[in-house]
């Protein structure tokens, strides 16, 4: 016997490592100082920036969505919703990202496969100007099925600690401002693969009316960046506090960024929520509190501000992109910090 009869095929994995190397490098920037490859990855932070730099480290995953994609066989958007996820939870605390790593675990390695969902981690990394540092690739036989794989990223962002945002001076009468997801992101594809897939019976070529799109189309729709939309806002202090929604939804969320003795009320009808959530409701017979407590329902951000500032901030946001930013709610007293909902049907 040897290791490839085994089901680890090093040869494989070397030439995975070749072709991802030019993407990775794609990626690099000025503080890059290794090559792919390196036990380590090398990263010179520029000190001269910062009066006190503190680095922001998070790690996430994409879930069940991972499902959905080889069910598609669409290998080329994970990658960016795992960045993206990631550059999103650094944001919040007004960090913005440095580099970062990537780990991906496959049953059987394909190249083509892992060259696709790092191609896509390369892509999103060039957008957000972030160095793909490094990272593992790991044939695991008998762990994982043939044909699937698991993924994990890691981000480290940095931000001057006079910037850093931490929900510390939100206050009662301050407003919450709304900033459109671009559908389900990476979260809640449990439910909302068990009620397509199983009650439905539908397949991800078939076409929802409702929706205007396919089911793959519909449930592969990128995980967006705020990167774009909220660095320009950074300055000024005008931005209290920030809440990337998430698992959990706005419900458990927003309380994570606010302080004692304050809660939020959210008026359910700022906004539009998006035909794919009230499709899923609808076909799962799902209670609205559920539904509010897994998937984003349409916000993906969520900005703390004062009144004051509220319109200026909707006015840069729309001179980004972010037209439909809104304001959906407010700042109470309360105890424990919690989302109370207004208007929810």
């Amino acid at each position: 016997m040897d290791y490839k009869s085994a089901g680890v095929d090093i040869d494989a994995g070397n030439d995975t490592v070749r072709r991802i190397r030019a993407l990775a490098r794609s990626t690099f920037t000025t503080g890059v100082l290794s090559e792919i490859g390196s036990f380590g990855g090398l990263f010179q932070l520029e000190t001269g920036r910062f009066r006190e730099p503190v680095l922001v480290a998070s790690a996430d995953g994409v879930g069940t969505k991972l499902k959905v994609a080889f069910l598609a066989g669409r290998h080329d958007t994970v990658g960016m919703d795992l960045v993206n996820h990631c550059v999103n939870d650094v944001l919040v605390q007004g960090a913005e990202p440095l580099f970062f790593l990537d780990y991906l675990a496959t049953g059987r390695l394909s190249p083509d496969v892992a060259e696709a969902v790092v191609g896509g981690i390369a892509a999103a990394c060039r957008d957000n100007g972030c160095a793909l540092l490094g990272g593992e690739t790991a044939e695991m036989p008998g762990f994982y099925s043939d044909g699937e794989y698991d993924m994990a990223g890691f981000i480290v962002g940095v931000v001057d600690k006079t910037r850093l945002i931490n929900g510390r001076t939100i206050g009662i009468g301050d407003v919450l401002v709304g900033v459109p997801s671009s559908g389900l992101h990476t979260n809640g594809y449990s439910l909302a693969r068990q009620i397509v897939f199983e009650r439905l019976g539908l397949t991800v070529d078939s076409h929802v009316p409702e929706l205007g799109k396919t089911v793959g189309e519909a449930l592969m729709e990128p995980h967006k960046s705020y990167l774009p939309y909220i660095r320009p806002l950074l300055d000024g202090g005008r931005i209290k506090g920030m809440a990337h929604i998430t698992g959990g939804g706005i419900t458990d969320n927003l309380p994570r960024v606010l302080p004692h003795g304050t809660a939020a009320v959210v008026d359910a009808s700022a906004w539009e929520i998006p035909p794919i959530f009230r499709w899923l409701q609808r076909s799962g017979q799902v209670p609205i509190d559920d539904m509010m407590r897994t998937f984003n329902m349409g916000i993906g951000l969520i900005i703390v501000t004062g009144r004051d500032k509220a319109e200026s901030l909707l006015d840069e946001l729309a001179a980004r992109g972010g037209r439909d930013a809104r304001v959906i709610g407010d700042v109470v007293a309360g105890e424990p910090p919690s989302v109370t909902y207004v208007n929810l049907s």
